[in-house]
């Protein structure tokens, strides 16, 4: 690829900022999930951290401001601390002002374009987010998405998805697809868009010892992309995912 940019990309669901180190903490600090105590705020910091060294972020389970996070729109904080000149988020789920979560995208770029739309599903919740960057061509799309436990849900949001990034040439999707990469919904995407089966998939779930690959960054043909990697994302239940992401020169300039 001849004038190319390098891009550092990460996928993290970061639970809201709670800690789950065995699945005893689903119950044992299921309070977590709905109070603003504990160390979270340690932890968003450390996550903050892991961030720091990337160009391009999504978020899922990014609480936009509820009681959980203490009322703080966690993607905006991450922003913030990382030093991210530029963030979106998609609040998709509340449960009545207890708990809220979200998508979120973080960047070194400006995009040209957001666009939110929720997904389809059988329980409503789930949402898709897409950044823009550049015009023409050589422009980059860039999606976040966290997709539902059930397979019939997930055929139906993937579907959908394709339709959204069927015309994008050069694009990348991330985030918490809950499946696996072989499952037979998400042939969908690589018959329907530009998007390749990556060449290998790492473990991500649950994190203190994992044992399936339910997190990915999928990337169309025509970019090239190395270093595959998992690591902690603070204590989360999933392992953070990143990769070096080589697009077209002119995919991230401004018009």
């Amino acid at each position: 690829m001849t004038d190319s940019q390098h891009l550092k990309v990460l996928s993290a669901n970061i639970q809201a900022g709670s800690s789950t180190r065995g699945y005893h903490d689903y119950v044992a600090r299921s309070w977590s999930h709905v109070l603003p105590l504990g160390s979270k705020q340690t932890r968003l910091d450390e996550i903050a951290g892991l961030l720091q060294d990337y160009d391009i972020v999504g978020l899922n389970e990014s609480d936009p401001g509820s009681l959980r996070s203490g009322f703080r729109n966690q993607t905006h904080y991450l922003a913030e601390r990382g030093g991210f000149e530029h963030w979106s988020h998609q609040p998709n789920r509340s449960v009545g002002g207890v708990a809220s979560s979200a998508n979120g995208l973080l960047s070194r770029h400006a995009p040209q374009e957001i666009r939110i739309h929720p997904l389809p599903g059988r329980i409503a919740g789930r949402g898709l987010l897409i950044a823009k960057f550049g015009t023409g061509a050589e422009a980059l799309t860039v999606a976040v998405c966290h997709l539902s436990l059930g397979a019939q849900s997930r055929a139906s949001q993937l579907a959908f998805i394709a339709e959204h990034l069927g015309d994008a040439e050069h694009a990348v999707l991330m985030g918490d697809f809950n499946c696996v990469i072989d499952r037979p919904e998400m042939s969908q995407l690589f018959n329907r868009t530009n998007l390749a089966p990556p060449s290998e998939s790492v473990l991500t779930f649950p994190s203190w010892k994992p044992q399936r690959g339910i997190d990915h960054i999928l990337i169309s043909d025509t970019l090239r992309a190395n270093n595959l990697r998992a690591m902690p994302a603070a204590y989360s239940d999933h392992l953070a995912i990143a990769l070096d992401l080589e697009v077209p020169g002119k995919a991230l300039r401004k018009p």
